[in-house]
């Protein structure tokens, strides 16, 4: 089911979104005379705007390179396997070319309001930066490419030859080549092409790109300022952002593993988008553990540069490794 509540008569927009299959056309919440909106909407609306109006950034996030996502982009659909995807979240890459040492020149990362010259890292650097070191041994797994499907693999026992089924192997990914071209980077000042070392590997369908920005020329995140007062029972802050197209914005909140009824909840400002969650909390013993939950709400024009804030701390999300 997806809701969405307009609150009539204040100075802002709040939405509550559901990430679900289509229901009914969205709802508005009910104003006038005689009605008041759920406490759970007012109560985030009164939070949320504490946060936006607390929000006070360096001058570097509007004319600097705040990078809201890791230095390490998927450029397309990699193909992954589950043995590969491991190999990718951990860092695990051998190189099978020369990797240049020496810096290129400046290069320039193209913002949707202008330009920056950067100092860049040379791809050796950068595959120092990418590379996490060699695999484990993996328990049950063999730390070599897999045996041929056909022919014995085990010696015979009484009832002769038998044949294992093959197993991939805990291997790291294979750089076969390296050159210099862009990724698209969500920062503080909107989606940036931004110089990035593209590396081939063999096991992979698009390359991998490492950011090329020197670490010099990047500009913090800045501090949050969240309220002072604790947030209301129920109330769940987001952890980060799983993916923005266009007006629709997903992103992940922190609930607990017994948790239910979990909504969305966001509130545009011109310069932020303020988000957080809802949850019915559970009354049974329950495990503690933190559970990331995707949401996605919609917004009433296309995110842009605007931050998008955690209402429970006042933090600026970056997006989840992809």
């Amino acid at each position: 089911m997806r809701r969405s509540f307009v609150l009539l008569g204040l100075p802002l927009l709040m939405l509550a979104a559901g990430c679900a299959a289509a229901g009914p056309e969205p709802a508005v919440a009910p104003t006038g005379p005689g009605s008041s909106p759920d406490h759970r909407y007012e109560g985030f609306h009164q939070r949320a705007t504490e946060v936006a109006e607390a929000w006070r950034p360096d001058p570097g996030w509007t004319s600097g390179y705040v990078p809201l996502e890791g230095p390490t982009v998927l450029t397309g659909d990699p193909g992954f396997t589950p043995d590969t995807e491991m190999a990718f979240r951990a860092g695990w890459y051998r190189e099978q070319i020369d990797l240049p040492g020496a810096r290129p020149a400046d290069g320039v990362i193209r913002f949707p309001d202008g330009t920056l010259t950067v100092p860049l890292v040379s791809a050796g650097e950068a595959y120092r930066q990418l590379d996490q070191g060699d695999p484990p041994v993996c328990e049950g797994r063999p730390q070599v490419p897999p045996l041929p499907k056909h022919g014995p693999t085990i010696e015979p026992g009484p009832d002769g030859w038998a044949t294992s089924a093959p197993r991939n192997a805990c291997i790291p990914l294979t750089v076969t080549a390296v050159r210099l071209g862009t990724a698209s980077v969500l920062t503080s000042r909107g989606e940036a092409q931004v110089p990035a070392w593209l590396f081939t590997v063999d096991e992979l369908t698009s390359p991998v790109a490492r950011l090329a920005v020197a670490a010099d020329a990047v500009t913090a995140v800045p501090e949050p300022a969240a309220p002072g007062r604790p947030a209301p029972d129920g109330f769940v802050g987001a952890q980060d952002i799983e993916s923005v197209d266009g007006t629709r914005l997903t992103y992940r909140l922190g609930v607990g593993a017994c948790d239910t009824d979990i909504t969305p909840l966001v509130q545009e400002h011109d310069g932020a988008v303020v988000v957080g969650g809802w949850v019915t909390q559970a009354t049974d013993v329950c495990t503690e553990q933190l559970k990331l939950e995707p949401v996605t709400v919609t917004l009433t024009a296309p995110l842009g540069a605007r931050p998008v804030l955690d209402v429970l701390t006042g933090t600026p999300l970056r997006v989840a490794p992809r």
